[in-house]
């Protein structure tokens, strides 16, 4: 799988959105209107801050798990996964907020076995409904080791679109970039039990560089 984001300072499903903020700003420049002018400034910074695309320091090695989004976590549970995994797991939720990187990354190494579309509800993404009831797309991860790991994208009340630019039968890359939500979310990993967590609710989490766990 090839990492089609890096060195690009904005995710290219952001240019759009950017490129007619920019235009509306020029425009209203152009036509004098100091008020509007003023406003689209705002919301193409806001546009651009919220499609940025940062680079990370991404952490080495065969049983590490990584946070798939920037946020917070909301949530450690250990529950029984039905869907893909059909057995006991223990789910980190990460909250994304509007001001939050929505570029989304692989949590482990290893092969996509799986990329399943839900379509659903638009929940608030902090809510424990929107685990499955929500719009979201899941990766379904067999690591190195064998082990199964689940990622799933979560839409929320703001969030419309989800984006996904893996396929089954890709290799799973640490760290790699591999879609977005826009405009607020929630991102689940489901990890095997016995899998060591390394981090807390409340904590706050970068993707691709804040290490979750350690699998058994």
């Amino acid at each position: 799988m090839a990492d089609r984001a890096v060195g690009i300072p904005f995710a290219k499903e952001g240019i759009p959105f950017i490129g007619a903020a920019v235009g509306v700003t020029l425009l209203a420049g152009w036509l004098g209107w100091i008020i509007a002018t003023v406003g689209a400034a705002i919301l193409t910074f806001f546009v651009s801050w919220f499609f940025r695309n940062p680079s990370r320091v991404v952490p080495q090695g065969p049983r590490l798990v990584l946070a798939s989004g920037d946020g917070k976590v909301i949530a450690i549970e250990e529950e029984f996964e039905s869907r893909f995994i059909k057995d006991r797991s223990i789910r980190v939720s990460i909250f994304l907020n509007v001001f939050d990187v929505h570029i989304n990354r692989i949590p482990c190494e290893g092969v996509i076995e799986d990329v399943q579309y839900q379509p659903g509800l638009f929940l608030v993404a902090s809510k424990p409904d929107a685990t499955l009831r929500n719009e979201q797309n899941a990766l379904m991860i067999r690591t190195v080791e064998g082990a199964k790991v689940l990622c799933v994208q979560v839409a929320g009340l703001i969030a419309r679109r989800i984006v996904c630019w893996v396929s089954p039968k890709d290799r799973a890359v640490l760290g790699e970039r591999f879609g977005l939500i826009r405009f607020g979310s929630r991102m689940d990993t489901f990890l095997p039990l016995g899998t060591s967590i390394k981090v807390a609710v409340g904590d706050r989490v970068k993707g691709g560089e804040t290490i979750l766990g350690e699998l058994p």
